[in-house]
């Protein structure tokens, strides 16, 4: 729905579209309910924004100086009779999406709810960057049901984060494995590619990984790898993830400890 709104936008009221930081953001939002058509948008000056900015109670750190140079510097949209018939657009995708962020809102209510309340719960929520919502799609692709995936590689080869190994003669090819859970791999995925923002250890894994030549996507499914090892030891043994007792992050820590102290 925020796509289509560009989309309209960008033809319609071009301003709008880079004035804050997200387009579905309340603030944006009430601009556009305020302000839906290039001629309306016109009768704004920096200190009448600056006004509107602090009754919509606007906390961003954007000056207001800064959006109106934004809004006037922006290509000119639709105005007359085509700017009035695209602000009925405008007004009706604005008014969507704002009733979306509002369900959103209540279902993110319900999944820390049900994610608190689970057995498992503990585990995926201790994982670096995991949060609330990550934790619980970790935990509703992976499950409670530890015979599902009796060892590691189970878990990783229907996440498809190992490749695909076929071997005739002496013939081996190494390629993609396409026959994975897709939403278990979009899990495991998501969280690895956040984790590598907070955990030393990831971070060095998916950079050595590029390094090497490899693209964005394969980096992400050889740190999920990793992940996915470290993630089964905590579940199987119903433990939440330890920093201090994870070796790897340990060694690179004490690495980086010692190649400070050299320096210093």
């Amino acid at each position: 729905m925020t796509n289509q709104l560009r989309a309209h936008l960008l033809s319609a009221f071009p301003g709008a579209v880079g004035l804050f930081s997200r387009l579905d953001s309340a603030i944006s939002l009430a601009f556009l309910a305020r302000f839906d058509c290039q001629d309306r948008a016109g009768w704004l000056s920096q200190k009448r924004l600056a006004a509107w900015l602090k009754a919509a109670s606007y906390s961003g750190r954007t000056s207001p100086a800064e959006l109106y140079q934004r809004l006037i510097a922006a290509p000119r949209g639709a105005s007359g009779e085509a700017g009035a018939a695209s602000a009925q657009v405008t007004r009706a995708l604005a008014a969507v999406l704002a009733s979306l962020n509002t369900q959103i809102k209540a279902l993110n209510t319900q999944i820390t709810a049900q994610l608190a309340s689970h057995a498992d719960g503990h585990i995926f929520t201790s994982l670096p960057r995991s949060g609330t919502v990550r934790a619980a799609r970790l935990l509703a692709e992976i499950g409670d049901c530890r015979a599902r995936f009796p060892d590691p590689q189970a878990l990783i080869c229907l996440a498809g984060a190992a490749p695909s190994t076929r071997q005739s003669g002496k013939h081996k090819a190494v390629t993609f494995r396409w026959a994975v859970s897709k939403q278990l791999r979009g899990a495991v995925c998501d969280f690895a590619d956040g984790s590598r923002h907070a955990s030393p250890w990831a971070a060095r894994i998916y950079h050595d990984a590029i390094a090497r030549g490899k693209d964005h996507p394969h980096a992400v499914r050889i740190l999920a790898r990793a992940w996915l090892y470290v993630i089964w030891e905590c579940w199987h043994n119903g433990t939440a993830y330890d920093p201090a007792r994870h070796r790897g992050l340990q060694r690179l820590l004490a690495a980086q400890g010692a190649g400070a102290g050299q320096a210093a």
